[in-house]
C-alpha cells in the first residue's frame, strides 16, 4: 500500500545466489536511492550491507554502507561479481524467524535483498513472520539470475550480460570449429529455462559465413531424445563437415526426468536438492561418447568430437551488457523509491514497453507474484525440437547490445 506511515530505522541490503556481472550495479542502486530519499530525510539512519545474504545478517556480520564515497560505489557497481558476498542458503520459516530477530535487534526497518526465485521468497515470509509478530518491517526485493526465470518480468538483471558472453562464446567456438571440423558441443546453464542457451543464436553471422553454428541448439522446455539427438548431428555435419551444439544443462526427456542428473552419479547437491549440473562436465562427456559411438565417417572412424561446460564463467565475465547495467542499477533504484513512497514490501520488476527502440519500465510487483516461482522461454521463442525462432532473436538482441562482426576467405 503506498501513502503508508514511514518507519524510522536504519536498512539493510543483501545478495543472494548465484553471483552476476551486474548484481553491484542493484547494490549501489539501492544505497544511491536510500541516500536520496529515506536517508536524507532522517528515516533512515544506517545503511548496513549483508556479508554473505541473510547468513551474514543472522550472524550480526555487517558492513556499513552509509558514507561509502561515491567514486568507491562506483568502482563496485563496474565489479563484477558480488561485492558483499553471496549465499545460497534457502530459509525456512525457522530460518526466517532468526532473520527477523536479527532485524530487530539492529533496528532495521527496511530489508532490501538482491537475488531470485528464492531470494524473493526470503522476503516474503520474512514479511509475513514479521506482520504476525507487529514488528514494523518493509521488505523489498531486487530481481537478478542469469537464467531470466522470474514471473513477470520481461527479462532480469544479470541476463543480458550473461547472454551476450553466451553469444561471443558460440561466435569464437565456430570460428574454431570451422578452422578444425569437427562436432562441437557447449553445455549452457539453465535448469528450467532456456533463455540463456537460446541466446547462444545470435553468434549466426558474426564470423562471416551462413553456415556459421550454432546449427542445433536443445533448451530444456523441448522434451530431449537421444535418437533423435544422433540424427540431427548427423544431418548437419553431412552437409557441412561440422556441427556445433548448444545444449541446456536442464535438457530433460519426455517423462521431465533431467538428462544431467541420470548422468552424474553420486553428484554434489545444493542446499535446494538439485544435482549440481554447472559444476560438471558428464552431460558434455555423455553426448560425446553417444556421438563418437554412433556416427562414423567414410572411414569408419568417428569425426573429431569435443565438448565444453561453460559453468560459472557465464556469470561475471566482466564485459556487461550497457543496457544490463544500466536496468540493474535502476532496478535498486526504484525498489528504494517505492520504500519511500509509503510502499510496504514488493518486487521490482522489468517491463518492456510496447514499440521501438527499446525501452524498460520499472513495476513494483507483489511478492507473492515471484516467489519460488519460475517462468520458462514461450512457446513462439522456440522453433521445432531443436532450434529458437526469430521471435527470440529480436527479444534478446537489444538486450545483448551491438556484437562483433568478423569476416573470412
Amino acid at each position: 500500500m503506498a501513502g503508508a506511515k514511514l518507519l524510522t530505522g536504519n536498512a539493510v541490503v543483501g545478495q543472494s545466489g548465484g553471483p552476476t556481472a551486474v548484481i553491484n550495479q542493484s547494490l549501489v542502486g539501492v544505497v544511491e536511492g536510500l541516500r536520496a530519499g529515506l536517508k536524507a530525510t532522517g528515516n533512515v539512519q544506517k545503511i548496513l550491507g549483508m556479508r554473505h545474504g541473510v547468513n551474514g545478517l543472522t550472524k550480526g556480520d555487517l558492513i556499513d554502507l552509509t558514507e561509502v564515497p561515491q567514486d568507491k560505489l562506483e568502482r563496485v557497481a563496474n565489479t563484477p561479481s558480488a561485492s558483499l558476498g553471496s549465499s545460497r542458503d534457502k530459509p525456512d520459516k525457522d530460518y526466517c524467524a532468526k532473520i527477523l530477530k536479527a532485524c530487530e535487534q539492529h533496528n532495521i526497518r527496511y530489508f532490501f535483498y538482491v537475488g531470485g526465485n528464492d531470494s524473493s521468497d526470503t522476503c516474503r515470509i520474512v514479511n509475513e513472520l514479521a506482520r504476525a509478530s507487529g514488528y514494523e518491517l518493509r521488505c523489498f526485493h531486487v530481481p537478478k539470475t542469469v537464467d531470466n526465470d522470474l514471473p513477470v518480468n520481461d527479462h532480469t538483471p544479470g541476463f543480458p550480460s550473461a547472454a551476450r558472453f553466451v553469444a561471443m562464446a558460440f561466435a569464437a567456438d565456430s570460428l574454431d570449429n570451422r578452422s578444425l571440423p569437427g562436432v562441437k558441443i557447449n553445455v549452457v546453464m539453465g535448469r528450467h529455462a532456456g533463455f540463456l542457451t537460446a541466446a547462444s543464436a545470435l553468434a549466426r553471422g558474426i564470423g562471416g559465413d551462413p553456415n556459421d553454428g550454432p546449427h542445433l541448439i536443445y533448451c530444456p522446455e523441448v522434451p530431449f531424445d537421444t535418437d533423435q539427438f544422433i540424427a540431427d548431428v548427423e544431418k548437419v555435419y553431412s552437409k557441412i563437415g561440422r556441427c556445433q551444439v548448444a545444449v541446456s544443462e536442464g535438457i530433460q526427456d519426455k517423462d521431465g526426468v533431467s538428462i544431467g542428473a541420470k548422468l552424474i552419479k553420486n553428484g554434489q547437491v545444493d542446499s535446494h536438492g538439485n544435482v549440481q549440473l554447472s559444476g560438471s562436465g558428464a552431460l558434455g562427456d555423455q553426448l560425446s561418447d553417444l556421438v563418437k559411438a554412433r556416427i562414423k565417417n567414410k572411414d569408419g572412424k568417428p569425426p573429431r568430437v569435443r565438448a565444453d561446460t561453460f559453468g560459472y564463467l557465464q556469470r561475471c565475465w566482466p564485459d556487461a551488457s550497457v543496457v544490463d547495467k544500466q536496468e540493474a542499477r535502476e532496478a535498486g533504484r526504484v525498489a528504494a523509491k517505492a520504500a519511500a513512497a509509503g510502499e510496504m514490501d514488493g518486487s521490482i520488476a522489468l517491463i518492456r514497453a510496447p514499440g521501438n527502440p527499446y525501452r524498460c519500465e520499472f513495476k513494483r510487483i507483489e511478492l507473492s507474484d515471484v516467489a519460488a516461482k519460475t517462468k520458462h522461454m514461450p512457446k513462439e521463442f522456440i522453433q521445432g525440437s531443436n532450434d529458437v525462432s526469430q521471435a527470440f532473436i529480436e527479444y534478446c538482441r537489444p538486450l545483448v547490445g551491438p556484437l562483433p562482426v568478423f569476416d573470412r576467405f
